[in-house]
């Protein structure tokens, strides 16, 4: 499904890998601003859509991640 309000990865996701594989967790956009901060997913963080089309501008592939 490509990027759109409608799509429930919002305007833009990046995918999270360890060791080259999948891991399942995204970074990515939402229009639900509520979700924000809240525990409502598996594990993603959710951005408001013009930060994560900002923030996917940015981030080149393969770019680490460190989780704290």
């Amino acid at each position: 499904m490509p990027p759109s309000l409608d799509n429930p990865l919002g305007a833009r996701a990046l995918y999270i890998y360890q060791n080259g594989k999948d891991t399942l967790y995204r970074l990515h956009g939402t229009a639900e601003t509520w979700s924000i901060g809240k525990a409502v997913s598996s594990g993603c963080v959710r951005l408001l859509n013009q930060d994560i089309i900002d923030l996917h501008r940015r981030v080149p592939n393969q770019t680490p991640i460190v989780v704290l």
